[in-house]
């Protein structure tokens, strides 16, 4: 790059660029991937934390909640028969209840207890069978077979009949010790007389005979063979009343086991053995039968059955690493596990890496082993549930869940250096060569008065570097050309005021001798002309002569000098101004030329802007304020149009004319009647100001006192 001649040297030493804004954008983007591994970590700690508290009071409301269902009727249900099972759903064998007995002869009772202990079969056809055995063997040996299933009307049997195909009627069979059982019960409605509708409710017993051969006169009920038979008057599928549809049919049958009475009358040495050892080899089939010889309503035999609640159901409730194992304690079974179960391991991938980062992290009070110990009692017997948790889980899982997110993280981290390595690539580097060729024209235009040439070419593009390059290449060219004509235009404008200003004092010093008369109305007018002249005569602009000029502060009576300007301002042109002096006279600190040209302003500018025909008013007031000296303050008025808000500060600025209406001013004025007004009011230590009145405007004007006035 040349140099102007004036320096004396061909080129420009290259210029030291500042490092410190690469230094911080590069510092910015590497604590960017640091702050986001650190927060990966700090999220990582809480989350450890966090997961090591969830999961002891997951531990805690597992333990409570595997209690509490062990301590239901259906959780002791599980306990009294731990290996029901662990064979086939049918055919179906006897589970001990968690009651004494079953109050068969209740339809409601009956129900609620089955249904309360869990212990009923499920079939697809909406059926459901409970074969069962009370756990109190001073209850007698019975079978006990509940269930519900659907059926039309049931039909009756009479009494005398030997055909009990004609009605509905119960087919039970039992299986045990190599011997087989068999009942056949037809249904025997119970208040014929008074329930004659087919389609009310219904109730009546199951009268049972032993089914080895056909029913003759001699043949005679099972004395302690119990059974009853309920069926609703509702239709299942929601029919009408009346209609001829299935319906609810509820069953609860007791049932004589020889074998068990047998077993209770002969005590051995242990005393009485109950329930059997031998119960869950007992098979029992229940089958509901309707008039005729066609397929049974309901089979407990029947395919698709579903078990009541068992051990799988405690499974899910179990943590990944849990274990539980519950044992009955007492002489008999003292020490044996009942049952152990363990919760699903998780199956999922893990990153080595996190893994040992995760085991890194410190938690209090992680290493203490986690284990519940609770006591179950039921009629049979105590059970001790103990719940082991392993805490090493937390771990497994957590790392789990990080490894898939690690895969954020890493992404993250990696857009962050892309993001760096092309912003450095693509402008870091382009604005630090932009830079280094600035700081050179910098360096030339201390070293001369006039700007260096920089060749911008190669850095000139269609992006925004690209743009801004070409755009700093032609600002420099066209500031090269406007400080070449500035220098130009100062240099004339200083002459053409050189000039100016000896014409107009030749005429003005002729002027003076002609009213050299101080009683000459025309003497001050002239006086001030010549002193105008003067600030401005070899400035070399008006706004610099203005600010230069010194002013003649002396005292000044103001009531006495607004009372002779208000009477001369229809001889300036201004007609129409009313002065409201004070009784006393009101001393200040003025240049009384200088006062009179910013009064004369105000007016004229009063007068440009004022309605047509409305007085101009002129006020000289007095202000004290504590601790201070009194103001005296000049307020002039007129009736006309405001002005805006964000204007009236702005109008005392040099060019700005007039109302701000009129963007520039009013056609023919330059904008500096109240630009010098405010210039001469600060020189005398006051102050101008403008506000709206409620329909014009006012312009105050606020000058000391003299001491001593």
């Amino acid at each position: 790059m040349k140099l102007p001649t004036s320096l004396g040297v061909e080129r420009l030493l290259p210029a030291r660029v500042p490092f410190g804004l690469r230094v911080f954008f590069r510092g910015a983007f590497f604590l960017l991937g640091l702050a986001t591994i650190a927060l990966a970590v700090a999220v990582l700690q809480d989350e450890k934390e966090r997961s090591y508290r969830n999961y002891q009071d997951g531990f805690r409301k597992n333990q409570a909640q595997i209690a509490a269902k062990l301590r239901h009727p259906t959780g002791q249900l599980v306990l009294l028969n731990p290996t029901a099972y662990d064979h086939a759903v049918t055919p179906l064998r006897p589970l001990v209840l968690p009651f004494s007995a079953l109050d068969f002869d209740d339809r409601n009772k009956a129900q609620q207890a089955v249904e309360m202990a869990g212990c009923l079969v499920q079939y697809p056809d909406a059926a459901s069978m409970c074969v069962a055995v009370g756990n109190n063997p001073f209850a007698g040996g019975f079978l006990y077979a509940v269930g519900s299933f659907n059926s039309g009307p049931l039909v009756s049997h009479t009494s005398g009949t030997l055909d009990l195909s004609q009605a509905h009627r119960a087919r039970i069979t039992v299986d045990m010790r190599g011997q087989r059982y068999r009942w056949i019960a037809p249904f025997q409605v119970m208040d014929e007389g008074r329930n004659a509708s087919p389609f009310a409710n219904a109730r009546g017993r199951l009268v049972g005979f032993a089914d080895d051969g056909p029913i003759t006169p001699a043949s005679r009920p099972v004395r302690d063979f119990r059974g009853w038979l309920w069926q609703d008057g509702r239709c299942v599928d929601g029919a009408a009343a009346g209609a001829d549809c299935a319906r609810r049919a509820f069953v609860s049958v007791r049932l004589p086991v020889e074998l068990f009475r047998e077993a209770l009358f002969a005590k051995g040495p242990a005393g009485i053995v109950w329930p059997p050892a031998d119960l869950d080899q007992i098979k029992v089939q229940v089958e509901m039968l309707a008039p005729g010889e066609g397929q049974p309503l309901f089979d407990s035999n029947a395919p698709g059955a579903t078990a009541p609640f068992s051990w799988s159901e405690l499974t899910p409730l179990l943590l990944p690493g849990e274990k539980l194992r519950i044992r009955k304690l007492g002489a008999a079974g003292a020490g044996t596990d009942v049952v152990a179960l363990s919760g699903a391991e998780a199956a999922e991938r893990s990153s080595p890496l996190i893994a040992w980062l995760i085991r890194r992290l410190q938690v209090e009070g992680y290493d203490a082993p986690v284990t519940s110990t609770d006591i179950i009692s039921t009629p049979l017997g105590r059970y001790e549930l103990t719940l082991t948790g392993d805490i090493r889980s937390v771990n497994k899982a957590l790392t789990a869940v990080a490894t898939r997110v690690s895969w954020f993280v890493g992404g993250m981290l990696l857009a962050i250096f892309l993001t760096w390595l092309a912003i450095e690539l693509r402008i870091i580097r382009r604005i630090t060569e932009l830079t280094r060729r600035a700081a050179t024209v910098s360096k030339g235009v201390r070293a001369s008065d006039s700007l260096a040439a920089v060749d911008l070419a190669d850095l000139r593009g269609g992006d925004e570097l690209g743009v801004l390059a070409g755009g700093l290449q032609d600002l420099l060219q066209r500031v090269n050309e406007d400080v070449r004509r500035e220098q130009i235009r100062v240099a004339q404008e200083k002459d053409t005021w050189h000039a100016v200003g000896h014409e107009i004092m030749s005429p003005l010093q002729s002027l003076m001798v002609l009213h050299g008369s101080a009683d000459d109305p025309a003497h001050r007018y002239i006086s001030r002309m010549q002193q105008a002249v003067r600030v401005l005569y070899g400035s070399a602009s008006p706004s610099e002569a203005f600010e230069s000029t010194a002013l003649n502060v002396q005292t000044l009576d103001a009531n006495e000098f607004l009372r002779h300007v208000a009477r001369n301002a229809a001889a300036a042109g201004i007609p129409g101004v009313a002065f409201e002096p004070l009784a006393q006279p009101v001393t200040v600190r003025a240049d009384e030329y200088s006062l009179e040209d910013v009064v004369s302003h105000v007016l004229r500018n009063a007068e440009r802007y004022r309605l047509p025909g409305s007085l101009i008013r002129i006020t000289l007031s007095l202000q004290a304020q504590e601790g201070t000296a009194p103001e005296a303050v000049i307020a002039i008025s007129n009736l006309g149009p405001q002005i805006e808000a964000g204007m009236l500060g702005k109008i005392f600025e040099y060019g700005v004319s007039g109302l701000p209406d009129a963007e520039g001013g009013a056609p023919g004025q330059r904008g500096q009647g109240l630009f010098v007004a405010k210039t001469y009011m600060a020189k005398m230590g006051g102050t101008i100001t403008a506000h709206n009145l409620e329909n014009g405007v006012c312009l105050e004007l606020r000058l000391q006192c003299a001491v001593g006035a």
